[in-house]
This record gives structure tokens, C-alpha cells and sequence, in this order.
């Protein structure tokens, strides 16, 4: 006798071979474009929390999908493995001897079934079949209050097996059943059949409360994300909406208001900056108001000078030619005022100033070639800087013709007038030495301010333009100027530009 069919399927690969059928896919539709629908506008605050619950909602429906998933295929594994466990037990009691006797089984099918479930209990939701000659014989406890030996298909199919054989049987009142038949073979016909069976249902129990378990977090995570995420999209956009606030209050006479910063963030930051761009504003505005009220001041003096004479002027010519010829000094002053504003103006432009590789010792000579031109001064030749620096010639030249007029305004005929200039590592220098009254040590400052004139210079001599001209230029350059002077003495102005160029 045969314990087990040499024609027995593995009981522990459970393997069945099936085709893949592929269907012939489906041709593609022609799709057509549609427009694009208009939602309503949605704040930012809201599009955050939408984007942080949705990325939450994802990840708590595949946590719980993905949790689902693992432990069924922890039940599958202890399916496979209790019906395997059991098969083991059975084939290692078959081939033993019998307890009662100490000899071993050899055709008893009954003994061996008697002794098998004698000394195995099934677990909770497992149950253990017997078949001798075709009938069912001993079971135990049915699970679920069903029995499986009661139903007339499977008693069919399992009486008689002549293969050992892992399967299913779905749809059953207790729900789905997973098995496995062991057949003892007499011959060519089956003797006896053990069968385990597997409840699905109640193997499952465990799935359902992970499920449920998993899910519950999921959704108090969710619930918890989206009030903190709420929060901290409030405390990240807070500072932006008062940002805005402050841009709405803002007007032209109030740019006084600034954003608190905290911390040092990305947020922080953009306070911060918004808060440097105020003041550069504020101080825009302040100038442009300063200087509004100084123009026009300035302005004001020989439009009413004009005004006034040509009101009064009569028929004499001798009076008639006197008066064009004031009303004439006058306008070339006022010409020469807005000249000197559209350069200041002008300074502020990124295309200000064309520069280009400059020779030092040619432009000195240049200089103080049309230095000369200016008055009777005794010009003198301080230095000659060798080198190259890279500046715009015209307003280098501009600015030092304003400083050599300064100078020939501030000092006597025949008075000693130097031009020099001087290129070091990092720096190129370019000054002009008068032996004037000096500069005051409290009008250092104020005098290269616009329309500041030093003390004794009559307003129709100057615009008060000429320092601010040459101050704006040196900044332009990236550079700065640089005053030396001693009352009674002299002073010397010095444009301090950066090197850029090459040194000889």
C-alpha cells in the first residue's frame, strides 16, 4: 500500500497554470481641446492647506491600501503554511508506528486517522476532514456552524481523490474555504482522504482590524496636519499680508511704516528687503522734494528778475537794449541751472556714464590744457599719473572743469592753480589744488550738497550745482570725492576713482 500518490501535486506550491489573455487594445479617440474652465480665484492660504491635505489624504489612503495588502499576504502565508504544517504531521504519523501497539501502521487508514485527530486540534478557524472508501468518516468541530462533509459536491470530490490537490471553494455560508487533500492510495483506488480546510473569513478578522486601525490614524493624522498646516500657512503669510497692508497705506507724504522682522527666514527677508526698499523710497522722495523746492526757488529768482523788467521796460532804446541784455543774462543762467539739473538727474541712469580705457597722462595734459581757458590763474602742473584706468573721458573732464571754475571763482588773478593725477594699485586720482580762502571745517559737507554755495559767493555767480555735479559723477564711477583744505591757505578737491585699468 501506497501512502501517497507518486501522481501527488505538491501540496506547498499551490501553483496552477493559467494563460494570460491579452485583449487587442481599444484604437485611441481623437480628443478635443477644450478650454480651460475659469475657477474662482483662491488664496494662497487656501491652496496651501488644499496641497498639504491632499498630499495627507494620498498618503493615508496608500498607507491603509498598503497595510491592507501586507497582511493579507500574511494571511495567505499562514494558510499555506498551517496546510502545510498539518500535511507534514500527517505524512510523519504514516510512516511511524502506532502508539497502542509500537508497530508500525501499514494499511490501517482508520488507525491512522483515530490517532492523527486524537493528537491534533485545529485552530480557530481551521477544521480537519476524513474520508474512508469514498464516505466521509471522523471530523472535527465544524467552524462557523458549517459543515463541509455535508455538502454533497465536496464530498464528491474529496471521497474519492486520487491526487493530492490545493484549492478553493468559494461562496460557502461560512464564507471562502482554502484546502488541502492528502489521499491514501490502495492500488489504484483511494483508500482514505484527509482534508484541512482554511476559513478565509476568520483568518481575516485580523486584516479588517488593521484596516480599520490604520485608516483611524490616517485620519486623525489628517485631521491634525490640516489644522497645524492652517496655522502655519497663517504665520508664514502673515508677514506678506502686512507687507501688502503696508503697500496699500503707503501714499507719498507717509512712507514712515515698516514691517516687523522676525526671525531669519525666507519671510523675515522679504520684510526685510521691503523694508530697505521704504527707505531707499523714502529717501527718493525726500530728495525729490528737497530738491523741487530748491529748483524752484532757484528758478523762481530770475523768472521774476524777467518778468519785472520786461513789464517796466519802456520805448527808450538805450533802456530797451539794457533790459534784453539782462533778461538775457538771466535766461542763460536759468539754462545753464536746468542744464546742471539734467545732469544730476541724468546721474541716476544705469547708461550715465560710457566707460572706456583711459590714458592717465594724456587726459592730465588735456585738462589742464582746457583749464586755462577758465581765467587768469597761474596753472601749474602737480603730477602726471602713468597708467590706464577705465572711466567716461567726458564726464571725468566734466567734473574737473567744474572744479577748476570752483577754483578760479575762489582765488585771484594770477593766483596758483595745480591739476595733477596719480594711479595707485587699487585706485586712480585726479585733483585740483587752489590757493583760495580754504573750506571751513563745518561747510566741508554742506557745500556738496545742491545749492549749497560756500559763504561770500554771490547766488547769480553760481547755481550751487557745480559740487553736487561732481560728487554725482565720482559715485557713478563707483568712486568718491575727497576734500583737503586749510582756511587762509588753499584747498584741493580730489576724485577718488577705482583702478580698473593697469598701472605703467
Amino acid at each position: 500500500m501506497r501512502v501517497f500518490s507518486s501522481r501527488a501535486h505538491s501540496a506547498l506550491t499551490g501553483e496552477d497554470d493559467a494563460s494570460e489573455v491579452t485583449e487587442p487594445l481599444a484604437p485611441v479617440e481623437s480628443r478635443v481641446a477644450r478650454a480651460r474652465p475659469s475657477w474662482p480665484a483662491i488664496g494662497v492660504r487656501t491652496r496651501i492647506l488644499l496641497g498639504f491635505v491632499s498630499l495627507l489624504a494620498l498618503a493615508t489612503i496608500a498607507s491603509v491600501i498598503l497595510a491592507r495588502q501586507i497582511e493579507i499576504a500574511n494571511v495567505d502565508r499562514r494558510i499555506s503554511d498551517a496546510l502545510a504544517q498539518e500535511s507534514r504531521e500527517l505524512r510523519r504519523l504514516a510512516g511511524g508506528r502506532d502508539p497502542a501497539t509500537g508497530q508500525p501502521f501499514a494499511d490501517d487508514v482508520r488507525r491512522i486517522f483515530d490517532v492523527f485527530l486524537a493528537r491534533n486540534s485545529p485552530s480557530r478557524n481551521e477544521a480537519f476532514l476524513t474520508f474512508i472508501d469514498g464516505r466521509p468518516y471522523r471530523r472535527t468541530a465544524p467552524v462557523g456552524g458549517y459543515r463541509l462533509d455535508r455538502d454533497p459536491e465536496l464530498v464528491a470530490r474529496w471521497g474519492n481523490l486520487l491526487d493530492t490537490e490545493r484549492g478553493e471553494v468559494a461562496g460557502t455560508p461560512a464564507g471562502d474555504v482554502e484546502y488541502l487533500a492528502v489521499p491514501f492510495l490502495d492500488g489504484d483506488r483511494s483508500a482514505g482522504v484527509f482534508v484541512v480546510a482554511v476559513f478565509r473569513e476568520g483568518e481575516e478578522d485580523e486584516v479588517r482590524a488593521v484596516t480599520l486601525a490604520t485608516g483611524g490614524v490616517g485620519l486623525a493624522v489628517l485631521l491634525v496636519g490640516s489644522i497645524l498646516a492652517w496655522r502655519l500657512a497663517d504665520r508664514i503669510l502673515r508677514p506678506v499680508a502686512l507687507v501688502t497692508r503696508t503697500a496699500r497705506s503707503i501714499s507719498e507724504s507717509d512712507l514712515e511704516r515698516r514691517i516687523a522682522v522676525e526671525g531669519r527666514d525666507e519671510v523675515a527677508e522679504l520684510a526685510q528687503t521691503f523694508n530697505e526698499m521704504l527707505a531707499r523710497l523714502e529717501r527718493a522722495f525726500e530728495g525729490q522734494r528737497r530738491f523741487l523746492d530748491d529748483a524752484g526757488h532757484e528758478l523762481r529768482t530770475p523768472i521774476t528778475i524777467v518778468r519785472g523788467h520786461l513789464e517796466l521796460m519802456g520805448d527808450d532804446p538805450a533802456e530797451r537794449e539794457e533790459t534784453v541784455a539782462l533778461v538775457t543774462d538771466e535766461l542763460d543762467r536759468m539754462a545753464r541751472l536746468v542744464d546742471d539739473l539734467l545732469t544730476l538727474a541724468q546721474a541716476e541712469r544705469i547708461d550715465f556714464l560710457d566707460r572706456q580705457p583711459v590714458e592717465l597722462a594724456p587726459l592730465t595734459d588735456e585738462l589742464l590744457t582746457k583749464a586755462r581757458a577758465l581765467g587768469e590763474r597761474d596753472w601749474v602742473l602737480d603730477a602726471r599719473g602713468e597708467g590706464e584706468v577705465l572711466a567716461d573721458r567726458q564726464r571725468v573732464t566734466q567734473a574737473v572743469m567744474q572744479l577748476a571754475e570752483n577754483a578760479v571763482r575762489h582765488t585771484a588773478p594770477g593766483a596758483e592753480i595745480g591739476i595733477g593725477t596719480g594711479l595707485a594699485a587699487t585706485e586712480a586720482r585726479v585733483w585740483v589744488r587752489d590757493t583760495g580762502a580754504g573750506v571751513p571745517e563745518d561747510e566741508a559737507e554742506r557745500i556738496f550738497r545742491r545749492f549749497a554755495r560756500g559763504r561770500g559767493v554771490p547766488r547769480g555767480e553760481s547755481s550751487g550745482l557745480g559740487l553736487s555735479i561732481v560728487r554725482a559723477i565720482a559715485e557713478a564711477h563707483g568712486g568718491r570725492v575727497a576734500l583737503d583744505s586749510v582756511p587762509g591757505v588753499g584747498a584741493t578737491f580730489t576724485i577718488v576713482l577705482p583702478a580698473g585699468g593697469r598701472a605703467a
